[in-house]
C-alpha cells in the first residue's frame, strides 16, 4: 500500500485538456493508478504564475471542478478523502483521492477564499510556490521574508480547521515562522539538502524542526532535488530516504512524487506503474516495518482531520 502526497495531474488536465482516464500525457491517470499499488493519491491545485491575478481564484475553482468531475464522479472505486476516518474506511478494491493547494497566491488577501477551498475539500495548503504572495515569501524570492500578518491568520485558520500547513516552496525564514505557529506541518515534496544542494530541499535544522513538531516529509522524485548528476536513479532516492532516517525522521517520512510536475524523470521511476519496483528496492535496504511507515502508515497516523464533517 502506497500513499503519494503530491502530483500535478490537475494542472495538466486544466492546461492541456488531458483526460484523466487514460491520457498518455499524464504520469497519474486512472488506468495507471488502478494497475499500481498506490492506494491514495493527493492532487494539487496549482495555478501557474502567468495566470492574471484577477483570474487565479477562478482557475483554482476550475481545477476543483475537474477533480470532482473527472477523478471522483466517474469511478465507483475512487473515493474522495476528507478525513482520517475516510482513509481507514477504504475498502480493499478502492482508491482514495485527496485535494491539496500548492501556493496561496489564488486567494490573494482574502481568507474567505481559503475557507471556500477548505469547504470544497482541500486538506493540505502549501503557503507559497517559489514567488512571494500575501502570506509569505517563496524560496525563489531574494528578499526571503517570513510570514506576514495575513500569513499568521492563514496558519491559525489551518490549525482551527485541522488542515496540514505545507512548507515545501517556502522561504527559509517563513519555514521557521511556520514551525512556531502550525500544529500540522508537512513538507509534501522536499528532499535533503545535504545530499542534493537544491534550495528547495531541507537542511538538518529544518529536518530537526519537522521531527520536533511531529511533522511529515514527502521524499520527491524530481531529479534535480535528488542529485547533481545528469541522470537520477532509484539509488539516489534511497540515499535521501536513508539520510532522513539517519537524522531521526523514521516516523515523519513518506512519499511525495511530484509526478506530472517535472519534465525530467528518475530512471525506472517514471509513473505509478513503477512504484512496485521502487518499493521492492526500499525493502532491499530497509525493514518491512520502516517501509510500511514510509509507504503509508506515517501519513495515515498524522492526517490532521479525524472525521468528515
Amino acid at each position: 500500500m502506497i500513499i503519494d502526497a503530491h502530483c500535478d495531474a490537475l494542472l495538466k488536465m486544466w492546461a492541456n485538456d488531458a483526460s484523466f482516464e487514460s491520457s498518455p500525457e499524464l504520469q497519474v491517470n486512472y488506468k495507471k493508478w488502478k494497475s499500481s499499488s498506490v492506494k491514495v493519491q493527493c492532487f494539487a491545485i496549482f495555478v501557474p504564475d502567468d495566470v492574471p491575478e484577477e483570474s487565479q481564484f477562478r482557475a483554482a475553482l476550475e481545477m476543483v471542478d475537474l477533480f470532482f468531475e473527472q477523478i471522483i464522479k466517474p469511478y465507483d472505486d475512487i473515493k474522495f478523502i476528507s478525513s482520517k476516518q475516510d482513509l481507514l474506511e477504504l475498502d480493499e478494491h478502492e482508491k482514495g483521492a485527496i485535494l491539496t493547494l500548492e501556493g496561496c497566491h489564488p486567494i490573494g488577501h482574502d481568507l474567505t477564499k481559503l475557507k471556500t477551498l477548505i469547504r470544497l475539500g482541500v486538506r493540505a495548503v502549501g503557503l507559497t510556490w517559489n514567488q512571494a504572495n500575501a502570506v509569505c515569501d517563496g524560496i525563489g524570492e531574494k528578499r526571503g521574508a517570513g510570514l506576514s500578518a495575513f500569513g499568521e491568520e492563514v496558519i491559525h485558520l489551518l490549525n482551527d480547521e485541522q488542515i496540514w500547513t505545507d512548507v515545501s516552496h517556502l522561504s527559509y525564514q517563513g519555514f521557521f515562522d511556520v514551525m512556531k505557529l502550525a500544529k500540522y506541518p508537512i513538507a509534501s515534496h522536499s528532499n535533503a539538502v545535504a545530499i542534493a544542494p537544491h534550495h528547495r530541499n531541507l537542511d538538518d535544522k529544518q529536518i530537526e524542526a519537522m521531527i520536533q513538531k511531529d511533522g511529515w516529509i514527502g521524499v520527491t522524485f524530481v531529479p534535480y532535488f535528488l542529485t547533481d548528476a545528469d541522470q537520477a536513479t532509484i539509488s539516489d532516492v534511497l540515499r535521501h530516504v536513508n539520510y532522513f532516517i539517519a537524522r531521526g525522521a523514521e516516523n515523519c517520512l513518506g512519499l511525495g512524487s511530484d509526478f506530472d510536475g517535472t519534465d525530467t524523470f528518475v530512471k525506472a521511476l517514471y509513473d505509478h506503474m513503477d512504484y512496485n519496483h521502487f518499493i521492492q528496492q526500499l525493502r532491499s535496504v530497509l525493514t518491512d516495518e520502516i517501509v510500511s511507515k514510509i509507504s503509508y502508515q506515517n501519513f495515515v497516523n498524522k492526517f490532521p482531520r479525524q472525521r468528515s464533517s
